[in-house]
C-alpha cells in the first residue's frame, strides 16, 4: 500500500467534505423516496436525479474513505532545506522564454495548478523532485520538451491556516 503524502490542511478539508457528504445522505434518501411515491419511476425525472445524486455522492464517499487510511499528513511547518521536496515552492524559468513560474509541490489529492501548486506526481513534479537550486531539468509536454532552470527553493510553511 503506497503512501500519499497531504498537508495537514488538506487532510482536515477532506475530513470536513466527509462529514458533510454523510450528513447528506438522508436528505438524498428523502428525495428518493418522495420521487418515489410520485407513481411511475420510468418517467419519474426527480427519481432519476435523486439516483443520480446519491450514486455520485455514495463514491465520492467511499473515494475519501479508501485514501484516508493511505495518507501521510505532513505539516508544511517543519519542513525546510534546500532540496525540491513535497511542501516546497518552486521558482523555475523556462530556458528558452525566459517565462518564470513558481509552484508548491503537493499531493495528488491537494494540487490546484489555476492556485500555484502542483502534484508531486504531474511531468513537471516529478522533474523537480530531488533537485536543488541551479539544477537544470527538462519536462515532456504537449508542444515539446522544454527546458527549465530552477531560480530558487523555499519552505513558506502551511498554504493556509484553519
Amino acid at each position: 500500500m503506497d503512501s500519499i503524502p497531504i498537508t495537514v490542511q488538506g487532510f482536515k478539508r477532506l475530513e470536513r467534505e466527509l462529514e458533510r457528504l454523510k450528513k447528506e445522505r438522508p436528505e438524498v434518501i428523502l428525495a428518493i423516496k418522495e420521487a418515489r411515491e410520485e407513481g411511475d419511476l420510468r418517467e419519474n425525472a426527480g427519481y432519476d436525479a435523486a439516483r443520480e445524486r446519491q450514486g455520485m455522492l455514495e463514491a465520492r464517499i467511499n473515494f475519501i474513505e479508501s485514501r484516508m487510511p493511505r495518507f501521510n499528513v505532513i505539516d508544511l511547518d517543519t519542513l525546510d532545506g534546500e532540496q525540491a521536496i513535497f511542501g516546497a515552492t518552486v521558482e523555475i524559468e523556462d530556458a528558452d522564454t525566459g517565462d518564470v513560474k513558481k509552484y508548491t509541490l503537493l499531493g495528488p489529492d491537494e494540487a490546484q495548478p489555476s492556485k500555484g501548486s502542483i502534484s508531486i506526481l504531474s511531468p513537471v513534479g516529478q522533474a523537480l523532485l530531488g533537485k536543488y537550486e541551479g539544477d537544470e531539468i527538462v519536462v515532456d509536454a504537449p508542444r515539446g520538451k522544454i527546458n527549465y532552470e530552477i531560480v530558487s527553493i523555499v519552505f513558506n510553511g502551511s498554504i493556509e491556516k484553519d
